[in-house]
């Protein structure tokens, strides 16, 4: 699929047989990797780079949910794809591409400011409906990823109960990617730690469904740390 917004071109040869090999390898990990005795994590299939025929051949393996963080990317493929598929909005949101992308995006994963939630809480206003997101936290204290700190996450949830078009049902973490695996494992245990906290303050308009963090590399650790969603798009698409 050829794009003219300046990014590289979209992966459209990925086989059947591959996603199928692949999925069932992810899910067979997740399921083994569950966290106490919950159900095993949501796979998001992360389709940023793909393009929508590949994406519909998803659709009969089971995996509806999808995530992409470029509306310039993203907005074109969805007359394209099945109606069924969930989009989830996993990069950081400029202020000024909310408009373009609320009536389309089942959850935004990187609420990270508070300028951002009042402009989702206004358009999603408009349009006459709540955006289920997730709060962003940058756990590991990386100057180049966004996302609050862990002492701010508090004092922002908290500011949560003058939206009414906005519902917080988790948090959301990125991970360094060169970490080892105790640096990861001690880091989801941290995020897991902040979710219980908040779900113990019982906060208006905040819920802690959702705790969305693991990646291709590190999807395994974060399940069983006590992730209810990985999103996982390298992985997915690789032939090896």
């Amino acid at each position: 699929m050829p794009q003219a917004n300046g990014y590289p071109p979209l992966l459209t040869d990925v086989p059947q047989e591959v996603l199928e090999r692949n999925v069932a390898r992810i899910l067979d990990v997740l399921n083994q990797n569950r966290y106490q005795d919950a159900q095993p994590a949501k796979l998001i299939a992360v389709t940023k780079t793909v393009a929508p025929e590949v994406i519909n051949l998803l659709r009969p393996l089971g995996i509806l949910d999808i995530g992409e963080n470029r509306a310039q990317v993203a907005l074109p493929k969805l007359p394209l794809i099945a109606p069924e598929f969930r989009l989830h909005w996993i990069g950081r949101l400029q202020t000024n591409k909310v408009k373009g992308i609320i009536d389309d995006v089942c959850m935004l994963h990187a609420l990270d400011r508070m300028e951002l939630a009042q402009e989702v809480d206004r358009r999603a206003g408009e349009r006459g409906r709540v955006l289920p997101a997730l709060v962003q936290v940058n756990i590991a204290g990386e100057e180049q990823k966004g996302g609050l700190a862990p002492d701010e996450l508090l004092p922002f949830l908290r500011q949560m109960k003058d939206f009414h078009h906005l519902h917080v049902e988790g948090l959301m973490a990125i991970m360094p990617l060169h970490a080892s695996e105790d640096e990861l494992t001690q880091l989801f245990r941290g995020m897991r730690s902040l979710f219980e906290q908040v779900r113990e303050e019982a906060m208006e308009h905040v819920e802690m469904r959702e705790l969305s963090m693991g990646m291709s590399n590190d999807y395994a650790i974060a399940a069983r740390e006590g992730a209810t969603m990985v999103r996982i798009g390298t992985a997915l698409y690789r032939r090896d």
